[in-house]
């Protein structure tokens, strides 16, 4: 089968291995660019957790980060790998990769959060816990001229699943909820979602959507 991974340039290494050992044929053709907003150094000192939901925004916490919070919780495992890889620390990985899941398990109270994230992410942090929100990069969508004929897409985010409704209708596997609600709203076929939004649970996805 031959699928298209569409993450940022050097963010879809792992899936693109991972799925050439299952027999595809892999093309990679991203349909976001991140973009890193400002320099500034963070001092996250007064904070009892920071929130990092990515692992572009723990490479851009990474960058950034002059001192540290109390503690560091991460959206799910990728996340909580890059942050690692930085050498932080990671105190909190809910069971559910998402912001409900981190609302469900962050202690109460929760004292002072700061939200790391991209520009235009979901505030239910910020809503229900009267979090601080620190954007850290924007997403911005792609528009190749061409893009190959697959079998299928892989999606990871809602931005790449509007930019794909605009170029292709093959049928996609996204990396959990609020993408697949992009995808199908964009007039997509979601042919299968990730359990988890980690390399493993979109392998199996597409193994399950591959059948």
């Amino acid at each position: 089968m031959r699928i298209a991974v569409t993450r940022p340039a050097g963010l879809d290494d792992g899936l693109v291995a991972a799925l050439g050992e299952q027999g595809h044929a892999v093309v990679s053709c991203p349909l976001i660019a991140l973009e890193p907003l400002g320099d500034e150094p963070i001092d996250a000192s007064a904070y009892d957790w920071l929130v990092v939901t990515s692992r572009a925004g723990a490479d851009q916490v990474a960058r950034r980060l002059t001192r540290r919070p109390a503690r560091i919780a991460a959206v799910g495992p990728a996340t909580a790998d890059a942050l690692q890889a930085h050498g932080f620390a990671v105190d909190l990985v809910p069971a559910e990769a998402s912001q409900d899941g981190l609302l469900a398990e962050l202690p109460r109270p929760a004292g002072r959060v700061l939200l790391a994230a991209a520009e235009g992410a979901r505030r239910l942090l910020v809503d229900e816990l009267g979090a601080d929100f620190l954007p850290l990069y924007r997403t911005r969508e792609l528009r190749p001229a061409v893009f190959p004929a697959t079998d299928l897409v892989v999606l990871a985010s809602p931005s790449a699943a509007r930019a794909y409704a605009a170029l292709g209708a093959a049928p996609v596997v996204t990396i959990g909820p609020q993408t697949t609600q992009a995808a199908r709203a964009a007039g997509l076929t979601v042919a299968a979602e990730a359990e988890r939004p980690d390399v493993h649970a979109l392998t199996a996805a597409v193994a399950s959507a591959a059948r």
